[in-house]
């Protein structure tokens, strides 16, 4: 049993590990490159014949431990550790991991020319460009869009090809085809492309390999409910209907309220009516409850829609109290978590749906309040008193002051006022807003002091109520102490820099101060919030003017008439700027237009006239000026320029009987006695004495009146202020003179007069003892725009003719 054992020599004694390291040259493998019968059998067919009784000791196996082999004993402990062999002591680098036989090779490159290649590639292409086209969808850009969503069908549509010709149908990517129909059909439906939307969700809904794809009949229902066609809205909605399981609870209570929603629209009421109260009764919410109180008022329950009101008072509102956001200790770490959210989205959607839920029962109390009760007063109170009972407790004082707004529609001020005193020792905002009122209230009736009471008692209970603020700025500004009232407006824009009431006010304030510039800048910045103001652009324009930049002035009206086309002040204010600067075609343009819209406008009319005089046509100026003797039948001037125009064209017998009918109705004016002796002496009738003395009568009755009044001059020098007093006020009654006015002197003071026929008679026929009847005259003094119409008819004539010879 020991004779395999070999033990070492005693001469061995002191190297006891001495041959431990050597080893059979068989199993030296770093040496086989210099075997040369292990190299020949590899080059021959040697090395792959099977294994024979005299082959190698290296296919023997694994040698036992301690067995004796070629005269070398294997050690039965090996103490060489992996790496460490007689090579390396030899100088060969210690590389366990065959470092040294350099990098790996590279991977093999992809075969982009291959099927599989192409498909995965064209399918990352149609996943990207439906998410192009769904990023340009919220971004607004809705065409791109629609761009985007087409090439991913026709890309989507030459992969599924592809796809056929490699692989099996089986292994078509079913839900890439649907996500591409779908966002196809979306971007069709917000381009308004309806009936293309409609067919590609009908692609969608017919096939029968895509799941759930009946709830996209929902979407159908939509687009025929834009389309008005209510009846297939509603078919579409209830086959979505019965096509989702009862489990999802919500989807189906939006497409009932969509059910609804349609029922209203097409007058089914009682339809409508059932769908709510089913909604309510599963899942109440606010937009339900609202519509079914539209649907009772509509059918006249008065009973259903107190009920209906309770209920959607009743709504449960989901959100946090607003203690949650208060800080209940001086903890920096919660102070810090506290003001982190309490401006964050989840706060601001709270806030927005309590904002919707005040909205809509304000609404719904304004709406049945006149109906639910004997009188509007009462139904108001019932509901008052329901709002008090309930969470919303704070809306009660909004709804007196409602009430109070109401009472203001149906004109009934005292009962509007009485109720707003109610308020006067209620808290500061609802006293601020109740005082608010009051002050705008008292404004309008032109009580100014009762008006500025209030509106000290509206800013002192809240001094950050920027209408408050207006309000008081407001009867500043009537008082005349415009520097004053612009410190208030300036305050309510510092506390509300969105107050357009106050921004415009201000401009205001600035162009009664004649500070032009600042002006300017208000209305500018109003212009840049409320850009389709026809206020705001005609303040613009009016600055402008003020600044005698008439090319700005005009730029701007022309924005104007663009917003309100049918504005006859702006019209023809554009036609005085026209005519200002000469372009007289462009001003009849805009004064024809303004007389068009309203054909009232006695500027306009005598503008109108003049021009037609001016480029010889008398005709058309007849009718300008009978429709200013209708507006203004007293004035007498009127009815001289019809006769004039008759007279101006020829038509001597209608001019003469326009004078006799104007002297019959005023037998004392000169003007007209005149014309008549003159066309009475041409034409040769005998009625030519009797106006001749009528006319002399007339002028000595003036004569006597002047000297009156030169010697009431020299007795009293009094007397001349009290006449220029009188004439004052005259003219600021006749409210027509103006600067256009007087640009149009020098036109009308050029009208042709001497070269007419009438005028070639002889004078002596007529009585030598007349006087100028244009010397100096006692009638009250007349504007410039009317005093020229006169000097047209009158001073341009020959008056040496009616002079003493």
């Amino acid at each position: 049993m020991m004779q395999n054992v070999h033990l070492a020599p005693e001469t061995d004694e002191d190297d006891l590990y001495s041959g431990y390291n050597d080893y059979n040259p068989t199993y030296d493998t770093e040496e086989l490159e210099n075997d040369t019968a292990f190299q020949q059998a590899v080059r021959t067919s040697h090395g792959r014949r099977p294994p024979s009784k005299t082959s190698l000791a290296s296919s023997m196996g694994r040698p036992m431990t301690g067995a004796i082999q070629d005269g070398i004993t294997r050690p039965m402990t090996a103490v060489r550790a992996a790496g460490f062999t007689k090579a390396a002591l030899r100088g060969s680098a210690f590389d366990p991991l065959g470092q040294s036989r350099g990098p790996a090779p590279p991977l093999e490159a992809k075969n982009e020319d291959s099927p599989e290649e192409k498909i995965r590639q064209l399918e990352k292409k149609v996943n990207e460009l439906v998410e192009e086209s769904c990023i340009a969808n919220s971004c607004g850009d809705l065409k791109l869009a629609l761009e985007k969503a087409k090439d991913a069908g026709r890309k989507e549509r030459v992969l599924v090809r592809q796809r056929e010709q490699v692989t099996t149908p089986e292994n078509i990517n079913l839900d890439l085809t649907y996500s591409v129909l779908f966002n196809l059909a979306s971007q069709y439906s917000a381009n308004e492309m309806y009936a293309e939307a409609l067919n590609t969700y009908q692609v969608i809904v017919k096939n029968k390999m895509f799941i759930n794809a009946g709830r996209l009949k929902v979407n159908m229902g939509n687009i025929y409910l834009k389309q008005r066609n209510y009846s297939k809205a509603i078919k579409f909605y209830r086959m979505a209907l019965d096509q989702i399981p009862s489990v999802h609870k919500e989807m189906r209570i939006k497409i009932m309220q969509n059910i609804g929603v349609t029922f209203i629209k097409t007058g089914r009421y009682s339809d409508a009516i059932n769908s709510f109260e089913h909604i309510m009764s599963m899942a109440p919410n606010l937009k339900a409850g609202f519509n079914l109180i539209l649907s009772y008022f509509a059918v006249g329950d008065r009973d259903k829609m107190k009920k209906a009101f309770q209920k959607l008072i009743a709504v449960p509102l989901e959100i946090d109290e607003d203690d949650k956001y208060i800080s209940p200790s001086d903890d920096p770490h919660t102070n810090l978590v506290i003001e982190a959210i309490k401006n964050d989205h989840l706060r601001q959607m709270e806030r927005e749906r309590k904002a919707m839920a005040e909205k809509y029962i304000m609404t719904a109390a304004k709406l049945i309040a006149p109906v639910i009760e004997t009188s509007f007063a009462v139904g108001y109170d019932w509901c008052v008193e329901v709002v008090k009972a309930s969470q919303y407790v704070e809306l009660a004082n909004d709804l007196e002051i409602n009430k109070a707004i109401t009472y203001l529609r149906q004109k009934d001020f005292n009962q509007a006022v009485e109720t707003l005193k109610m308020f006067e020792k209620k808290d500061s905002r609802v006293k601020s807003a109740a005082a608010t009122n009051l002050s705008f209230l008292y404004y309008l009736e032109n009580e100014f002091a009762q008006a500025s009471s209030y509106a000290d008692l509206a800013v002192n209970s809240d001094r950050y109520n920027p209408s408050a603020l207006t309000n008081k700025g407001n009867t500043v500004f009537a008082s005349g102490d415009y520097e004053k009232a612009a410190e208030f407006y300036k305050e309510a824009l510092r506390n509300d820099s969105s107050c357009t009431e106050a921004l415009y006010n201000i401009g205001l304030t600035y162009k009664r101060l004649n500070r032009l510039d600042e002006a300017l800048d208000c209305f500018l910045k109003l212009h840049a919030i409320l850009r389709n103001s026809a206020q705001v652009l005609y303040q613009i324009a009016n600055v402008y003017e003020l600044m005698e930049d008439p090319n700005q002035a005009i730029e701007w009206l022309m924005q104007l008439i663009s917003i309100v086309p049918t504005d006859s002040r702006a019209l023809s204010k554009l036609g005085e700027l026209y005519d200002s600067e000469g372009d007289k075609s462009q001003a009849f343009q805009y004064y024809y237009e303004s007389y068009r819209y309203f054909p009232s406008n006695i500027e306009v009319i005598e503008w109108l006239g003049a021009y037609y005089i001016d480029t010889q046509f008398c005709e058309k100026a007849i009718q300008y000026f009978e429709r200013a003797s209708l507006i203004q039948p007293t004035q007498v001037k009127w009815q001289l320029m019809v006769a004039s125009c008759f007279r101006r064209s020829g038509n001597y017998q209608k001019a003469l009987d326009t004078y006799k009918e104007i002297h019959r109705k005023f037998p004392e004016n000169v003007e007209c006695l005149r014309f008549l002796v003159r066309l009475c002496t041409d034409i040769g009738l005998k009625e030519v004495q009797e106006y001749a003395t009528k006319l002399k009568r007339l002028e000595k009755m003036k004569e006597i009146r002047e000297q009156r009044i030169k010697s009431g001059r020299d007795s009293s020098g009094g007397s001349r202020s009290r006449r220029e007093g009188s004439a004052g006020s005259d003219s600021g009654q006749n409210c027509s003179a103006s600067s256009k006015g007087e640009r149009l002197s020098a036109k009308l003071r050029a009208l042709p007069g001497t070269n007419e026929p009438y005028e070639s008679s002889s004078n002596k026929e007529i009585d030598a003892s007349y006087v100028d009847p244009l010397g100096p005259q006692i009638e009250r003094p007349k504007t410039a725009a009317k005093k020229r119409i006169d000097e047209d008819d009158f001073a341009d004539e020959e008056l040496d003719d009616l002079l003493p010879e």
